[in-house]
């Protein structure tokens, strides 16, 4: 986060705890929500053993590549600073 190698201030770290947290909380909700797209038919309704199986572990292995993903995602933009466009301001990088 530093450019320099120096230790991170408070408002960094600060910054960075929020990060992390954002980025486990919505990677949870979205997991949560493809686990139930995928498996909830097979949790709801009686379905033939094998296609209740097989949709739970589709719904598991989904979930945990999106949960991944979303994580990797957020934590990397966050580190090369990309900032959410401000509508109505100019770009600082500009």
């Amino acid at each position: 986060m530093d450019s320099h190698g120096g230790r991170r201030t408070k408002v960094q770290q600060d910054a960075a705890t929020v990060e992390i947290g954002y980025a486990l909380v919505s990677a949870g909700f979205a997991a949560a929500v493809l686990f139930g797209a995928v498996a909830g038919p097979a949790l709801l309704f009686a379905l033939p053993r094998a296609l209740r199986t097989a949709l739970v572990w589709i719904g598991l292995v989904a979930a945990s590549v999106v949960f991944l993903a979303r994580v990797v995602s957020v934590l990397v933009r966050f580190r090369r600073g990309a900032q959410p466009s401000q509508p109505g301001r100019t770009n600082p990088d500009s």
